[in-house]
């Protein structure tokens, strides 16, 4: 596999349990609306989904988000009021595995129609297997398992994080697509003929990353969130992901050394970090490595902080600043 290690970073979420439905900026601006209006209405458990929902559905839908911009999805935690509004929304569509409190709470739900993702394509392990380009710096993987207690809950499960693979999320929009179809059968052939353009948009999104990212002077990357397993397997490049560390805390000196033996061997120029957490580790890796810093986005959601308006802009950047770090020519 080309991911060293997988951990999602925790952040502590202080929505309050009130917390109302954030809502596309495309679909109906009242969250209380969600499941009551004369639309179909989604329910999306976060950006990717909702960005989904908003393009296949057009206007014959309400799109609602259980993820607020800005708002770290991974520790969500579920409010009354949004499990009130899942027992009256038409279609649910979430991801299986990224957020467990969504997953039990769409689960129990009386929602008419309950979309997961993961079952729309396939998914792969990232961080259980170590070997190739991995196994040249092992001693840093034993560093790490020493010198990081932390219990990395997902490691060695299926990796969620399939949106960004432009190739996989056009399987889950064809999915999606169909299943928009079977609940909503009066707007069948909208829902067909917009997922057919989604599905064309992803594909020229992908053919650009495969000619982007195909001469590049090293293939290695290094993040702070190992969320990008998916995309540097089908672009033939390596992640090296800092895990064991929250947000918050300091590299260990050892750790940071077998990072800076690993970037001049491999010719890494650049730490990546995300929008939606510190980039403090990032940044003391950075440092003490003598390497750039960057946003590398896992488009969690989207932000006055984005690069970009939607999926599409943003994942054009991560291209263009993959090219940077890369070296490409």
């Amino acid at each position: 596999m080309n991911v060293r290690r997988r951990h999602i970073s925790g952040i502590a979420v202080t929505a309050a349990a009130a917390l109302g439905l954030g809502t596309l900026s495309a679909c109906s601006s009242d969250s209380s609306a969600a499941g009551n209006t004369d639309k179909f209405d989604v329910v999306a458990s976060f950006y990717p989904m909702a960005f989904l929902a908003d393009q296949i559905g057009g206007e014959h839908v309400s799109v609602t988000s259980l993820t607020e911009p800005g708002q770290e999805p991974h520790d969500l935690e579920i409010s009354a009021k949004q499990r009130a509004q899942l027992e009256q929304t038409d279609a649910a569509l979430f991801l299986k595995g990224l957020q467990p409190s969504v997953d039990e709470a769409i689960t129990q739900s009386g929602a008419k129609t309950k979309i997961d993702a993961t079952t729309l394509t396939t998914l792969e392990e990232h961080g259980s297997e170590v070997g190739g380009h991995a196994a040249e710096h092992e001693h840093e993987d034993e560093h790490a398992e020493d010198e990081h207690g932390h219990d990395h809950g997902e490691e060695g499960g299926k990796d969620p994080h399939i949106w960004l693979d432009p190739v996989k999320y056009a399987e889950v929009a064809e999915g999606v697509g169909k299943a928009f179809e079977k609940a909503d059968p009066e707007h069948a052939a909208d829902y067909r003929k917009n997922t057919a353009a989604l599905v064309g948009k992803l594909d020229g999104l992908n053919t650009k990353f495969e000619t982007g990212l195909k001469d590049t002077k090293t293939k290695v990357f290094i993040t702070t969130h190992a969320a990008f397993g998916y995309l540097a397997e089908r672009y033939g490049l390596t992640e090296e992901a800092i895990n064991g560390l929250s947000p918050e805390s300091e590299p260990s000196a050892a750790r940071i050394k077998d990072l800076e033996k690993m970037a001049e061997a491999d010719g890494v120029s650049t730490v990546f970090y995300e929008t939606l957490v510190s980039d403090r580790t990032a940044k003391t890796v950075a440092r003490d490595a003598g390497l750039r810093t960057d946003v590398l986005d896992p488009i969690e959601g989207i932000t006055d902080k984005s690069r970009g308006d939607d999926y599409i802009q943003v994942m054009e950047a991560n291209l263009k600043a993959l090219r940077t770090a890369l070296n490409a020519k």
